[in-house]
Protein backbone atom coordinates (compact mmCIF):
# COMPACT_ATOMS: atom_id res chain seq x y z
CA UNK A 1 0.00 0.00 0.00
CA UNK A 2 1.27 3.76 -0.77
CA UNK A 3 1.34 5.40 2.32
CA UNK A 4 2.52 8.67 2.53
CA UNK A 5 3.09 11.15 5.66
CA UNK A 6 1.87 14.58 5.73
CA UNK A 7 3.25 16.38 8.58
CA UNK A 8 3.08 16.25 11.35
CA UNK A 9 2.65 12.61 10.97
CA UNK A 10 5.73 10.60 12.07
CA UNK A 11 7.01 7.79 9.87
CA UNK A 12 8.75 5.95 12.76
CA UNK A 13 5.59 6.27 15.21
CA UNK A 14 2.94 4.71 12.73
CA UNK A 15 5.23 2.04 11.92
CA UNK A 16 5.69 1.69 15.89
CA UNK A 17 1.54 1.09 16.24
CA UNK A 18 0.75 -0.48 12.88
CA UNK A 19 3.23 -3.06 14.02
CA UNK A 20 1.16 -3.44 17.52
CA UNK A 21 -1.84 -3.61 15.60
CA UNK A 22 -0.68 -6.50 13.84
CA UNK A 23 0.62 -8.42 16.43
CA UNK A 24 -2.59 -7.67 18.22
CA UNK A 25 -4.72 -9.07 15.63
CA UNK A 26 -2.85 -11.99 14.46
CA UNK A 27 -3.37 -12.85 18.28
CA UNK A 28 -6.71 -12.74 18.17
CA UNK A 29 -7.31 -14.16 15.09
CA UNK A 30 -5.05 -17.32 16.73
CA UNK A 31 -8.17 -17.44 19.20
CA UNK A 32 -10.89 -17.55 17.28
CA UNK A 33 -12.18 -13.91 17.45
CA UNK A 34 -11.86 -12.40 14.02
CA UNK A 35 -13.90 -15.12 11.53
CA UNK A 36 -13.79 -14.07 7.53
CA UNK A 37 -11.97 -10.90 7.65
CA UNK A 38 -14.04 -9.76 10.46
CA UNK A 39 -13.28 -7.03 13.64
CA UNK A 40 -11.36 -3.48 13.29
CA UNK A 41 -8.07 -2.48 15.65
CA UNK A 42 -6.83 1.15 15.59
CA UNK A 43 -4.38 2.73 17.95
CA UNK A 44 -3.80 6.72 18.17
CA UNK A 45 -1.00 8.31 16.59
CA UNK A 46 -1.74 11.68 18.15
CA UNK A 47 -4.18 14.04 18.93
CA UNK A 48 -5.34 14.33 15.03
CA UNK A 49 -4.84 10.95 13.89
CA UNK A 50 -5.40 7.13 14.11
CA UNK A 51 -3.89 4.32 12.57
CA UNK A 52 -6.48 1.69 11.83
CA UNK A 53 -7.12 -1.61 9.89
CA UNK A 54 -8.21 -1.48 5.74
CA UNK A 55 -11.15 -2.82 5.10
CA UNK A 56 -11.83 -6.83 4.31
CA UNK A 57 -7.95 -7.66 5.17
CA UNK A 58 -7.69 -11.33 7.23
CA UNK A 59 -6.75 -10.28 10.67
CA UNK A 60 -4.71 -13.37 11.12
CA UNK A 61 -2.22 -12.35 8.36
CA UNK A 62 -1.79 -8.34 8.54
CA UNK A 63 1.14 -6.44 8.39
CA UNK A 64 2.29 -2.68 7.81
CA UNK A 65 1.10 -2.54 4.65
CA UNK A 66 -2.94 -3.48 6.07
CA UNK A 67 -2.92 -0.27 7.99
CA UNK A 68 -3.35 3.45 7.59
CA UNK A 69 -3.76 6.82 8.68
CA UNK A 70 -7.10 8.21 9.03
CA UNK A 71 -8.19 11.74 10.82
CA UNK A 72 -10.57 12.25 14.03
CA UNK A 73 -13.63 12.70 10.95
CA UNK A 74 -12.37 8.98 9.70
CA UNK A 75 -11.16 10.20 6.70
CA UNK A 76 -8.02 8.70 4.83
CA UNK A 77 -4.38 10.48 5.08
CA UNK A 78 -1.83 9.92 2.65
CA UNK A 79 -3.41 7.00 1.11
CA UNK A 80 -6.40 5.58 -1.03
CA UNK A 81 -7.31 2.59 0.73
CA UNK A 82 -10.54 1.90 2.30
CA UNK A 83 -10.79 2.04 6.18
CA UNK A 84 -13.12 -0.18 8.01
CA UNK A 85 -16.71 0.65 7.62
CA UNK A 86 -16.67 1.01 11.19
CA UNK A 87 -14.03 3.66 11.73
CA UNK A 88 -16.39 6.14 13.15
CA UNK A 89 -17.09 4.24 16.12
CA UNK A 90 -13.25 4.25 16.92
CA UNK A 91 -12.66 8.09 16.20
CA UNK A 92 -15.81 8.90 18.36
CA UNK A 93 -14.32 7.02 21.21
CA UNK A 94 -10.70 8.84 20.71
CA UNK A 95 -12.75 12.39 20.16
CA UNK A 96 -14.64 11.61 23.43
CA UNK A 97 -11.61 10.47 26.07
CA UNK A 98 -8.32 12.28 24.82
CA UNK A 99 -6.21 9.51 26.86
CA UNK A 100 -7.23 6.50 25.19
CA UNK A 101 -4.64 5.31 22.97
CA UNK A 102 -6.48 1.92 21.70
CA UNK A 103 -9.35 0.63 20.47
CA UNK A 104 -10.39 -3.01 19.91
CA UNK A 105 -13.23 -4.57 18.14
CA UNK A 106 -13.74 -8.06 17.69
CA UNK A 107 -16.63 -10.79 17.21
CA UNK A 108 -15.75 -13.95 19.29
CA UNK A 109 -18.59 -16.70 19.32
CA UNK A 110 -19.08 -15.42 23.12
CA UNK A 111 -19.54 -11.94 22.39
CA UNK A 112 -22.05 -12.31 19.11
CA UNK A 113 -23.98 -14.62 21.10
CA UNK A 114 -24.38 -12.34 24.40
CA UNK A 115 -25.00 -9.70 21.96
CA UNK A 116 -28.01 -11.41 20.67
CA UNK A 117 -29.20 -13.14 24.11
CA UNK A 118 -29.15 -9.25 25.81
CA UNK A 119 -30.40 -7.22 22.72
CA UNK A 120 -34.06 -7.65 24.53
CA UNK A 121 -32.31 -5.62 28.18
CA UNK A 122 -30.32 -3.29 25.97
CA UNK A 123 -27.64 -4.04 28.54
CA UNK A 124 -25.85 -7.12 30.16
CA UNK A 125 -25.49 -6.21 33.93
CA UNK A 126 -22.73 -7.86 35.40
CA UNK A 127 -22.29 -7.57 38.97
CA UNK A 128 -20.75 -10.00 41.87
CA UNK A 129 -17.75 -11.33 39.69
CA UNK A 130 -14.26 -10.90 40.91
CA UNK A 131 -12.76 -9.99 37.24
CA UNK A 132 -15.12 -7.06 37.26
CA UNK A 133 -11.81 -5.46 38.90
CA UNK A 134 -9.65 -5.91 35.76
CA UNK A 135 -11.58 -2.96 33.97
CA UNK A 136 -10.17 0.38 34.80
CA UNK A 137 -11.80 2.24 37.13
CA UNK A 138 -13.56 -0.59 39.29
CA UNK A 139 -12.22 -2.05 42.36
CA UNK A 140 -14.37 -4.19 44.05
CA UNK A 141 -17.01 -7.37 42.74
CA UNK A 142 -19.35 -5.73 45.00
CA UNK A 143 -19.44 -2.38 42.14
CA UNK A 144 -21.71 -3.10 38.77
CA UNK A 145 -20.85 -3.07 35.52
CA UNK A 146 -23.38 -2.66 32.89
CA UNK A 147 -22.47 -3.55 29.31
CA UNK A 148 -24.77 -2.23 26.31
CA UNK A 149 -25.92 -3.85 23.47
CA UNK A 150 -26.70 -1.11 21.12
CA UNK A 151 -29.03 -2.41 17.48
CA UNK A 152 -27.26 -3.13 14.50
CA UNK A 153 -27.43 -0.99 11.33
CA UNK A 154 -25.18 -0.49 8.44
CA UNK A 155 -25.38 3.52 9.40
CA UNK A 156 -22.84 4.11 11.41
CA UNK A 157 -24.08 7.45 12.05
CA UNK A 158 -27.05 6.01 13.83
CA UNK A 159 -24.50 3.83 16.50
CA UNK A 160 -22.33 7.15 17.03
CA UNK A 161 -25.18 8.88 18.01
CA UNK A 162 -26.53 5.93 20.42
CA UNK A 163 -23.29 5.72 22.13
CA UNK A 164 -23.41 9.60 22.26
CA UNK A 165 -26.76 9.53 23.86
CA UNK A 166 -25.55 6.86 26.45
CA UNK A 167 -22.44 9.28 27.39
CA UNK A 168 -24.53 12.31 27.54
CA UNK A 169 -27.31 10.89 29.81
CA UNK A 170 -23.90 10.23 32.47
CA UNK A 171 -23.66 6.67 32.27
CA UNK A 172 -19.85 5.21 32.55
CA UNK A 173 -19.03 3.45 29.71
CA UNK A 174 -15.76 1.21 28.94
CA UNK A 175 -17.20 -0.93 26.16
CA UNK A 176 -20.23 -2.62 24.20
CA UNK A 177 -21.75 -4.96 22.32
CA UNK A 178 -23.68 -4.37 19.17
CA UNK A 179 -26.58 -6.79 18.62
CA UNK A 180 -25.43 -9.64 16.08
CA UNK A 181 -22.36 -8.37 16.03
CA UNK A 182 -19.19 -7.95 18.82
CA UNK A 183 -17.88 -5.31 20.88
CA UNK A 184 -15.81 -2.86 21.10
CA UNK A 185 -13.22 -2.39 24.35
CA UNK A 186 -10.64 0.76 24.46
CA UNK A 187 -8.09 1.67 26.65
CA UNK A 188 -5.18 4.14 27.24
CA UNK A 189 -2.90 1.48 25.57
CA UNK A 190 -2.51 -2.30 23.83
CA UNK A 191 -1.88 -4.09 27.26
CA UNK A 192 -4.99 -2.14 28.91
CA UNK A 193 -7.16 -2.51 26.28
CA UNK A 194 -6.11 -6.08 25.58
CA UNK A 195 -7.07 -6.90 28.96
CA UNK A 196 -10.90 -5.62 28.74
CA UNK A 197 -10.92 -7.35 26.06
CA UNK A 198 -10.09 -10.64 27.57
CA UNK A 199 -11.57 -9.90 31.00
CA UNK A 200 -15.20 -9.08 29.06
CA UNK A 201 -15.05 -12.29 26.73
CA UNK A 202 -14.47 -13.95 29.97
CA UNK A 203 -17.49 -12.29 32.10
CA UNK A 204 -19.71 -12.43 29.06
CA UNK A 205 -19.15 -16.54 28.83
CA UNK A 206 -19.92 -16.85 32.43
CA UNK A 207 -23.30 -14.94 32.18
CA UNK A 208 -23.79 -17.28 29.21
CA UNK A 209 -23.09 -20.20 31.39
CA UNK A 210 -25.60 -19.57 34.09
CA UNK A 211 -28.33 -19.04 31.50
CA UNK A 212 -27.61 -22.47 30.16
CA UNK A 213 -27.65 -24.08 33.93
CA UNK A 214 -30.45 -22.20 35.39
CA UNK A 215 -32.52 -22.38 32.25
Amino acid sequence: MNQTFPAPLDPENFARCADAIADAARELAAAGWTPATSSNFSMRLDAGHAAITVSGRDKGKLGRDDIMVVDMQGQAVGTGARPSAETALHTQVYRRWPDVGVVLHTHSRTQSVASRLFAGAGAVRLEGWELQKAITGYSTHESVLEIPVFPNTQHMPDLVARVDAWLDAGKPLHAYLIDGHGIYTWGRDMAETRRHLEALEFLLACELDLRRLTA
